[in-house]
């Protein structure tokens, strides 16, 4: 299998040359790796060099996206790569040996065009107890060979057919390039014209847990984040046509369970801060419901910009 393997980065040169070690070992060489540099500064253009020094089985191309916006860095990552299928990976998890062949062997066994596997959180031993015992970085897994649900898809770990995302130029939409949300967004758009996403549960990546991630700030605004992108999916029926009533019954839902998710928070903190905080969690994700039913978008990932720029039509803001 003619494999091209995707990385979009920022600013994470350390967690990108501990990456590029991992992929130079797998079982199953990709054909190429190609590293695409959110930053306009070129931060991992060292990291790169420093790795091909070394020498690496196969082709390392990097390139820089210079207007920070991670659907223009995976569009610019999707147009450079050259193989049959294409493998995305974060650029701060790690990748066992096995993991690409994992991937490569179930798009195999069970027929299909895109498998997606676990991303498996590291939480160091540092964090607090509350944050250890609440698990809140963990992501639902199934059985190998599960067909994967349409609000359970995205990019952290996936192995996809090329031919589905080179049909246009800009397979994900700028629109999300800020909010993230992206990977979803396109996942739902492919499921919607046939394509079935397979899950593997052997081919696990890991993802250590940044100190910066350790708080209950940073986990309510990732909630609200995904309440929204779930909230934009479905205002534009990626799970399916969404009528005026069944607009209505969506935000009186997330009405009730905000009020009920702020009532349970309140009476769990005797059962402990992280219980308290889960239902802190399910409010803010409501929440984010909510106000994307009123057009508000949380920009995760909305950073620095080149000088002089001031936005464009595809949905980069200044």
């Amino acid at each position: 299998m003619p494999i091209s393997l995707c990385i979009a980065t920022y600013r994470r040169p350390e967690r990108l040359a501990s990456l590029l070690a991992d992929l130079v070992v797998q079982t199953l060489l990709p054909e190429e790796i190609v590293i695409v540099d959110n930053d306009p500064k070129g931060s991992a253009r060292a990291v790169v060099e420093a790795r091909r020094a070394r020498g690496a089985p196969c082709a390392l191309s990097y390139a820089v996206e210079p207007v920070q916006n991670i659907s223009l860095a995976r569009n610019r990552s999707v147009a450079l790569a050259s193989g049959e299928w294409i493998a995305f990976i974060d650029d701060d998890e790690r990748a066992p040996p096995e993991w690409l062949a994992r991937l490569a062997a179930a798009a195999q066994v069970h027929a299909s065009d895109c498998v997606l596997g676990p991303v498996v959180p590291v939480v160091p031993d540092a964090a607090p107890r509350w944050i250890r015992k609440g698990r809140f970085y963990d992501w639902a897994r199934a059985a190998s060979g599960t067909r994967v649900a349409a609000n359970r898809l995205r990019f952290g770990n996936v192995l996809i057919r090329a031919c589905w995302i080179k049909t246009r130029p800009e397979p994900f939409d700028p629109r999300y390039g800020q909010t993230g949300g992206e990977d979803g967004d396109l996942l739902t758009r492919l499921v919607a014209r046939g394509l079935a996403v397979i899950w593997c549960d052997e081919a696990i990546v890991y993802e250590p847990v940044e100190p910066g991630r350790l708080s209950l700030r940073w986990l309510l605004l990732r909630a609200l984040r995904g309440g929204q992108d779930f909230a934009r999916a479905t205002l534009l029926g990626r799970y399916g046509v969404l009528s005026p009533l069944g607009r209505m019954r969506f935000v009186g839902r997330a009405l009730v369970q905000a009020g009920a998710a702020a009532l349970l928070a309140l009476t769990s903190v005797p059962l402990g801060r992280h219980r308290a905080a889960g239902w802190l969690i399910k409010l803010a994700a409501n929440l984010g419901k909510l106000s994307a039913c009123m057009g508000a978008h949380y920009r995760e990932y909305r950073g620095e910009y080149p000088s002089g720029y001031q936005g464009d039509s595809r949905g980069n803001a200044p």
